[in-house]
């Protein structure tokens, strides 16, 4: 198995200075990497973003660690690695299932929060919104596109205090749309929020920090979990073995937080190669979980 880092848009020969502790952790238990241009992969040159990657000798899995791809550039991506015999851990499908919040949400069912989507290709104007909307009465919602929410905007762009309060939906959604920008993807999805247990609250966006942790699966078993705040919690989930047996991906996340009217949330996926560690999340844990994991190729 080899980790695929991006490369420092500063110093190309070496990975980004963002993933330093994970590379050391990488070096400290054995594992193989090379680096990947994520300038030139976003940029469409998929020759140029792995002139650094060494060929596979025989067939060899990767796992990329680095930032957030869009489908079209992971896709690009997965076949100029083939083309070099080397075959990442997540084929296109898999990483479409968790990385876009619509693909998971049949995967995730009714463990997770009532949810509606809105391609940006159907439109997203008021009216349109607004009738989507309908179904959630009064009930408090978040918004976020396919991959992300602006959560540490909380009060601005994240969180609708009630559905049916049609200023209040014009007023964090239009933020949220304009704070976006080009870099909406796919359109919207609005959630129900649901109260969690908690912690504390974000000192400067004022977001709530639930009780929440990160669970990495590979192969359907739990790899290895952590907090997803800084702040010190010792009750972890439950197994959610059931919903990781759902998901058609070898190495994706599950965020599960607490309710406080009693049980767990999957509040959603994540491919694994992309997702975050949480802050109390000792790299060293990660790779040697990683390693000892070493997972085989599948048949093309």
């Amino acid at each position: 198995m080899r980790v695929l880092f991006c490369t420092d848009p500063l110093v190309a020969s070496r990975p980004d200075r963002a993933f330093a502790l994970e590379v050391a952790a990488a070096d400290a238990v054995g594992l193989a990497w090379s680096c990947v241009d994520f300038e030139a992969l976003a940029a469409g040159d998929v020759t140029a973003a792995l002139r650094r990657v060494r060929p596979g000798e025989a067939a060899e899995v990767v796992v990329y660690r680095g930032w957030m791809l869009r489908v079209e550039h992971y896709d690009t991506l997965y076949s100029g690695l083939l083309a070099r015999g080397l075959q990442l851990v997540n084929d296109p499908a898999a990483y479409r299932s968790a990385h876009l919040l619509p693909a998971a949400l049949p995967f995730l069912g009714d463990d997770t929060p009532d949810s509606v989507v809105l391609p940006r290709e159907a439109g997203l104007e008021w009216p349109h919104i607004e009738a989507a909307l309908a179904r959630f009465g009064g009930r408090a919602l978040v918004v976020k596109d396919y991959v992300k929410s602006r959560k540490h905007e909380w009060n601005d762009a994240c969180f609708i205090r009630a559905a049916d309060d049609h200023l209040e939906v014009r007023r964090v959604v239009g933020n949220f749309l304009e704070r976006q920008g080009d870099d909406l993807v796919g359109g919207l999805v609005f959630r129900v929020y649901e109260p969690l247990v908690p912690l504390g609250i974000h000192p400067r966006s004022g977001m709530p920090l639930p009780r929440e942790w990160r669970r990495f699966v590979a192969d359907g078993r739990v790899l290895v979990e952590a907090p997803a705040w800084e702040i010190a919690d010792a009750t972890a989930p439950p197994a959610f073995d059931e919903l990781a047996r759902r998901v058609p991906s070898r190495f994706f996340s599950l965020d599960l937080a607490e309710r406080q009217a009693g049980g767990w949330t999957a509040i959603e996926l994540g491919d694994g190669q992309v997702a975050g560690l949480p802050p109390s999340l000792d790299p060293a844990d990660f790779y040697a979980a990683l390693a000892a994991w070493d997972p085989r190729p599948l048949a093309s």
